[in-house]
C-alpha cells in the first residue's frame, strides 16, 4: 500500500485523516459514558493533553494542535497534528508478513520498561492501583457492556466473566497492596495496541495513549503491558505475547506474577470488547465477531488466573508427591510438601530421612498439628497473592481438611481434594524402593503406612485417583477431576 495515499479512518471517538506526510485527528462530539466530548472546550483540552502525553513515547511524531476556523476566522474545532509514519512499519501490519518479529517485540518491551521506570508516580496515581479501584474499573466496564449481553454477546459467558473477575479481585487484597508498596503503579499509556506501534529503524514509536480519563491510564505496569499482550493474542501471536512479557521482565529487572498478568489481560480484553460493541452499534458490521472473540479471550484468561488450593493426599507410597509435582507444573503454581515443612517446624536436620515409630518423635501429634498449621499459613500468603497452591500431605485427619476448606473460602480460592490410591502391594514396593534409595525426605516405612491406614478418616469429599497407571495418564485424570469439581 502507498504510505502517502490519503485516507480516512473512523473510530468510536475520532475521525483520523491521513494526508501526505501528516495525520489530522478530529475528536467526535460524543458522550459515551466514559468520556464526554460534546463541548468544544473539552475537545480542545483533550487535544492539547493528548499531544503532551504522547510526546513521552513519540516526541518527534506529535507536532501540536491546529484550530479549525469558520469563515470569520473563529475557531470551531481542533485537530491533533502528527507526523505520518509509514503504514508498512505498523506492528499490526508487520504481523501479517513473514518478517521475524522477535527483535521488534524485544525493542518494544525495552521501550515500555524504560517508559514505566520514568513514568510519574504519586499518591493520587497510586489510588488507581488499589483493590477497590481495580474492582470499580471492572464494574464500570461490565455495566457499560451488559446491554449487549444476550443479543451481541453470549449472556452466559458474560455473566461467568463478571463473576470470576469480581471473585478474583476481592480475594487478592494482599497482592494489590504489595504492588503499591513496590512502586508498580504509575501514569502509563493506557491503550497499548499493535495498530498504534510503529517499528522504525531507530526504535519503536508508540502512539495514541489514553488521554481523556487519567484513571484509565493510571494503574499497575502489568495492566499497561497486558493491553499489548492481549492484542498480540487477538492477532493470533501468543508466542510474541509471551516474548513481550519475558522481555519486559528482563529490561525491568523484575519477575512479574503471571496470575495478575492473566487477570489484567482479561480486563483489557473486556475493555476492547466494550469498544467493539460500541463500534458495532455505530454501524461497523465487522465489530460483532471481534466483540465475541474478545469476550472469549477474557473468559480464557480468567480461567487461567483462577486461584486454586489443591489437596493431594493419601497413604505413603500412593504416588501423591509425583502427582502433586505434576499438578504444580500444570497450574503454574507452588507445591508445599508436609515432609519438608515438618523439618522446618521440628528443627530436624535436612539431608537425610528421619525414620521413627508411628506418631512419635517429629511425627508426634503436636508436631504434626504444627506442620499442617504452618503449611496452611504459607498457603494463605500465596493464595492472597493469586498463586495456586498444591498441598502434598497425607490429609488423613478430617479436621485438617476442614481447615484447608476454610482457608479456601477466606481467600476466595477454588478448592479441590484428590485422594491418591494404589493397592497395598504396589504402595509397599514404592516405599521400600524409596527407602533403599534414600533420596527423598519422606521417611514412612511400610509398618508406619499400615498404622496410618487404620487411622485414616473417611474422605468422601475427595476424588479418588488411581495412581497405578503411567504419570501422564494419572495427571490427566486428576485434572479432569478438578474440572468436574469446578476447580
Amino acid at each position: 500500500m502507498d504510505g502517502t495515499r490519503a485516507r480516512l479512518v473512523e473510530t468510536h471517538t475520532a475521525v483520523v485523516v491521513f494526508a501526505g506526510d501528516r495525520v489530522y485527528k478530529l475528536k467526535k462530539p460524543v458522550a459515551l459514558g466514559f468520556l464526554d466530548f460534546t463541548q468544544r472546550s473539552a475537545r480542545e483540552a483533550a487535544c492539547h493533553h493528548e499531544v503532551e502525553l504522547n510526546r513521552r513515547l513519540a516526541p518527534d511524531v506529535y507536532l501540536g494542535v491546529a484550530d479549525v476556523v469558520d469563515e470569520s476566522g473563529t475557531p470551531c474545532d481542533h485537530l491533533v497534528v502528527m507526523r505520518r509514519l509509514p503504514d508498512e512499519l505498523c506492528l499490526e501490519t508487520l504481523l501479517a508478513t513473514p518478517r521475524d518479529m522477535r527483535d521488534d517485540i524485544r525493542a518494544v518491551a525495552r521501550t515500555v520498561a524504560v517508559f514505566h521506570e520514568r513514568a510519574a508516580r504519586s499518591p493520587e496515581i497510586d489510588a488507581a492501583g488499589t483493590q477497590a479501584a481495580v474492582l470499580a474499573l471492572w464494574e464500570e466496564t461490565l455495566e457499560q457492556t451488559r446491554r449487549f449481553a444476550g443479543r451481541l454477546l453470549d449472556a452466559g459467558i458474560f455473566e461467568h466473566v463478571a463473576a470470576m473477575a469480581r471473585r478474583w479481585v476481592r480475594g487478592r487484597g494482599a497482592l494489590f497492596a504489595s504492588r503499591l508498596s513496590a512502586g508498580d503503579v504509575c501514569d502509563g499509556h493506557g491503550d497499548l495496541l499493535a495498530a498504534d506501534i510503529f517499528c522504525c529503524a531507530d526504535g519503536p514509536r508508540i502512539l495514541d495513549c489514553l488521554e481523556f480519563e487519567p484513571r484509565f491510564r493510571h494503574g499497575d505496569v502489568l495492566a499497561d503491558l497486558a493491553f499489548l499482550a492481549m492484542d498480540l493474542e487477538r492477532l493470533h501471536r501468543p508466542d510474541l505475547a509471551a516474548q513481550l512479557v519475558d522481555g519486559y521482565e528482563e529490561f525491568s529487572g523484575r519477575p512479574q506474577p503471571r496470575p495478575l498478568l492473566s487477570h489484567y489481560v482479561a480486563y483489557r480484553a473486556m475493555v476492547r470488547c466494550k469498544v467493539a460493541c460500541l463500534r458495532h452499534e455505530q454501524g461497523d458490521g465487522e465489530a460483532a465477531d471481534e466483540a465475541r472473540a474478545l469476550l472469549e479471550l477474557a473468559f480464557r484468561h480468567l480461567e487461567r488466573s483462577r486461584t486454586r488450593l489443591v489437596l493431594v493426599g493419601g497413604l505413603p507410597g500412593t504416588g501423591k508427591s509425583t502427582l502433586a509435582a505434576g499438578l504444580r507444573d500444570a497450574l503454574g503454581g507452588t507445591m508445599l510438601r508436609s515432609d519438608e515443612v515438618r523439618l522446618d517446624v521440628s528443627g530436624a536436620p535436612r539431608g537425610g530421612q528421619h525414620r521413627g515409630a508411628y506418631a512419635q518423635g517429629i511425627f508426634a501429634p503436636p508436631t504434626t498439628d504444627a506442620t499442617y498449621a504452618e503449611m496452611l499459613h504459607r498457603a494463605r500468603l500465596l493464595l492472597e497473592r493469586g498463586e495456586s497452591v498444591v498441598l502434598d500431605a497425607t490429609w488423613s485427619d478430617h479436621r485438617r481438611r476442614r481447615a484447608a476448606r476454610q482457608l479456601a473460602r477466606r481467600t476466595l480460592s477454588d478448592v479441590c481434594e484428590l485422594h491418591c490410591q494404589a493397592p497395598a502391594t504396589i504402595a509397599r514396593a514404592r516405599i521400600e524402593a524409596r527407602l533403599d534409595r534414600g533420596e527423598d525426605v519422606s521417611s514412612a516405612t511400610p509398618q508406619v503406612a499400615e498404622r496410618m491406614a487404620a487411622d485414616f478418616d473417611p474422605w468422601p469429599s475427595a476424588a479418588p485417583i488411581d495412581t497405578t497407571r503411567d504419570v501422564p495418564l494419572t495427571l490427566s485424570r486428576a485434572l479432569r477431576a478438578m474440572a468436574r469439581a469446578g476447580a
